[in-house]
């Protein structure tokens, strides 16, 4: 995503790159979506923070899942800023699911 500084730029760059977004976020859950084609599935490319929209989105959720990646440091198991603010603020349960 582009970095901007006024709303007009906002708009013509989600105007401009939205739906390319759109055709790879679609292409990366087709195989998913043949996988398992009971499973509900909601594509958005909302802009914003990260962390903000997932506890907007998660509003009325029963479990929200998120990933993260396997790495080790000198003190042990490592969450990034996204994850770490839906543990402390969404008011319902997170899975964190590591993956390579």
């Amino acid at each position: 995503m582009p970095v901007v500084r006024d709303a007009s730029a906002l708009v013509t760059a989600e105007r401009d790159m939205g739906p390319g977004i759109a055709r790879r976020i679609t292409e990366a859950l087709k195989p998913w979506r043949q996988r398992f084609p009971s499973v509900e599935v909601s594509e958005q490319s909302p802009i914003g923070g990260p962390a903000r929209l997932l506890l907007h989105a998660a509003d009325g959720a029963d479990l929200v899942v998120v990933g993260r990646r396997v790495r080790q440091g000198s003190l042990g198991t490592h969450i990034g800023s996204v994850t770490h603010a839906l543990i402390h603020h969404c008011p319902a349960p997170v899975a964190v699911i590591a993956h390579e």
